[in-house]
C-alpha cells in the first residue's frame, strides 16, 4: 500500500478534511496550505516526516495496514 494512500485513509477514517488537516498542523507549528497539501497527498510525493506529522496533528497513533 502506498503511503498517501495509508494517510488518506486514515484522514476518512478520523473523518478529517485537507482544510481541517491544515489548521490540526498549524496547531502543532507546521505551515502548510491546503493547496500543497492536497497535492502531496494526490501525487504521493511527501516525506516520511510529513506523514507522521500529519498522523500525529489528526491524533493517529496506530495505523490499519489491511
Amino acid at each position: 500500500m502506498k503511503a498517501a494512500n495509508l494517510l488518506k485513509a486514515e484522514l476518512k477514517r478520523k473523518g478529517v478534511t485537507y482544510a481541517q488537516l491544515v489548521e490540526k498542523l498549524a496547531n502543532i507549528g507546521i505551515s502548510e496550505k491546503e493547496v500543497n497539501v492536497r497535492n502531496k497527498l494526490s501525487r504521493g510525493k511527501f516525506s516520511a516526516a510529513f506523514m507522521l506529522q500529519c498522523l500525529n496533528a489528526i491524533g493517529s497513533y496506530q495505523l490499519h495496514l489491511d
